[in-house]
């Protein structure tokens, strides 16, 4: 008799169990759903502040470039053409020529600014080529002697939302380097190797103690660095000591 009330206690008892492991189920899969749309929207939000300073960034080049070069390139035509004496043919004739030269050269640093305006078609164009976007702008500085090898304008493949974070990536550290490094000679190194992208970046500026940034991510900027880097899945190697330079490398599993 006992026999019997056990095992109809236990019959009893297995749809209940059954019932909270279906709503202990359920629940879990409601909480990885909610917790996927919660990463997915806190990637989207770091997407478009990624944006928003990718944007920022390029408008800072091209007010700097409308100033310091196509300003000038102007302002020194406008000198020519105010110093042509109609009366000397020859003179006058050599100095609409200079003019006309500085004219097309504005026009052609207008254009190129022009491309800069589409900041995202530059990432559209592959990372390759917005990497050496911001090399050029870089360069025209003169502020710094250039190593570069850029195995990434041939590349055939695209990722825009990694492209959009790696070419933001490389911006805040030149500004780090601008800002802090007190540098003379930049190398930049990118190439894709087995499915992996690597961008390594050195300079010889006056280098820093690991130990206290580290301690301090956010003393750099590399807080931000870190945190993208993290979001794409990929790795940083940051190497520095005073007075013997920095070098940083990233790796990020590439599409």
């Amino acid at each position: 008799m006992s026999l019997i009330l056990l095992a109809s206690f236990v019959f009893l008892l297995m749809p209940i169990f059954l019932l909270l492991y279906i709503r202990s189920y359920n629940q879990h899969k409601k909480n990885h759903v909610l917790e996927k749309q919660n990463m997915q929207q806190i990637f989207e939000s770091e997407m478009l502040q990624t944006r928003v300073e990718v944007q920022d960034q390029t408008m800072q080049s091209i007010a700097t470039e409308l100033h310091d070069n196509v300003g000038q390139l102007l302002s020194l035509t406008t000198l020519t053409l105010n110093s042509i004496n109609l009366s000397d043919g020859e003179k006058a004739k050599k100095k609409i020529e200079n003019s006309l030269s500085l004219v097309n050269k504005s026009i052609k640093e207008l254009r190129e600014l022009a491309k800069l305006l589409h900041g995202e078609q530059l990432v559209e164009n592959g990372i390759g080529h917005a990497i050496d976007q911001e090399i050029n702008w870089l360069n025209k500085t003169g502020a710094y002697e250039l190593e570069v090898n850029n195995q990434l304008v041939a590349l055939q493949i695209t990722s825009p939302d990694k492209d959009l974070i790696i070419l933001r990536l490389l911006q805040e550290i030149i500004n780090n380097i601008i800002k802090h490094a007190q540098a003379k000679r930049i190398q930049i190194d990118s190439y894709l190797e087995k499915n992996v992208l690597h961008l390594k970046v050195t300079e010889n500026g006056v280098g820093f103690n690991q130990d206290e940034i580290k301690a301090k991510k956010a003393g750099m900027g590399l807080n931000s660095i870190y945190k993208r880097i993290e979001m794409i899945n990929g790795k940083l190697a940051l190497n520095s000591a005073p007075g013997e330079g920095t070098s940083i490398s990233i790796e990020i599993p590439y599409p």
